[in-house]
């Protein structure tokens, strides 16, 4: 387990767990298996996602974390992943249409980080529309859905036609279809220009003021796009992908989940801060228990090259 501040999402784990549900979406969450690379795009390709053509990339890192590593090498087939993270208002329309209930409004609670205390918390009544709890404000359109979770993401993206993506092709993606091999979706610097490529914590200590303007999220593409047109690839929230964790060396080993099982994140998070988690590298992993939601962590989704 990783130690300072601020905790990575692996460190809490809420201990209700859905055995039921896990069952179900077993098929989703077993991850892609490297497929002969396709790289035309189709005729016509979706309102909100971008193209990503099959390739072939490294993916870890020798410089990163015990867990990226070893870097293995990986066959993508063409995908189609969601421009940016799936936004409040976007989730409202797949709760309004389908009567939705997330595992933080069944539970009644989801993880919530306090700077003044330097600690999470299971906040009562923190849910996707009000993220810090009923005495806090709504939600906001624009910014990603929070407070998912995997089981969440699992259920609108299916709701959607669509799928989480693996983590392979989530860092594939976001080296700009395996072209790039630094940190960052843009370099190996985390400025662009003299500007910030990602809303992360700056501020050296953890109740201070946040240089890059967003204490919490930020509106998705409040920091521009990658060279594939992606937003937020890196910070503003971690995002769910569709594979268990585990180590690397175990990746092409038979697995079966148990009820500690966890699944991966990616991305970092407006809470990540490069003296203690530095998590908004395209190579850095996180990982916790499906039925987990957190205030810093989303998604979104993929579709494979022919859908209908």
């Amino acid at each position: 387990m990783r130690t300072g501040w601020p905790p990575q999402a692996e460190q809490w784990k809420p201990s209700v767990t859905c055995l039921g549900l896990l069952c179900l979406l077993l098929l989703a969450g077993c991850g892609s298996k490297a497929t002969p690379a396709r790289t035309e795009a189709p005729e016509e390709i979706p309102e909100g996602m971008v193209w990503i053509p099959g390739g072939v990339a490294r993916i870890g890192s020798e410089r990163g974390f015990e867990d990226e590593r070893p870097v293995f090498e990986a066959t993508v087939s063409g995908f189609l992943l969601d421009v940016h993270p799936v936004t409040v208002a976007q989730f409202r329309q797949f709760v309004e249409a389908t009567g939705y209930r997330t595992d933080a409004e069944r539970f009644g609670n989801s993880a919530v980080y306090d700077p003044l205390t330097d600690r999470w918390m299971l906040k009562t009544g923190a849910v996707w529309h009000h993220p810090l709890g009923p005495d806090g404000p709504p939600a906001e359109d624009t910014h990603p859905v929070t407070h998912v979770s995997w089981y969440d993401a699992s259920a609108y993206c299916a709701w959607a036609g669509k799928r989480l993506p693996s983590e392979v092709e989530w860092e594939y993606a976001a080296r700009g279809a395996g072209k790039h091999r630094g940190p960052y979706p843009w370099g190996d610097h985390l400025d662009v220009d003299g500007r910030l490529g990602a809303n992360i914590w700056r501020s050296p200590t953890p109740d201070g003021d946040d240089p890059d303007g967003y204490r919490l999220t930020s509106p998705v593409g409040a920091f521009g796009t990658t060279s594939l047109g992606l937003m937020d690839m890196v910070g503003n929230v971690w995002e769910w992908t569709a594979d268990w964790y585990r180590s690397y060396t175990e990746r092409h080993l038979p697995f079966t989940p148990g009820p500690g099982s966890e699944k991966v994140q990616r991305g970092g998070s407006f809470l990540c801060h490069a003296a203690f988690c530095h998590g908004y590298r395209v190579s850095a992993r996180s990982h916790a228990t499906p039925e987990s939601s957190f205030f810093h962590v989303g998604f979104r989704c993929a579709r494979d090259s022919n859908f209908r």
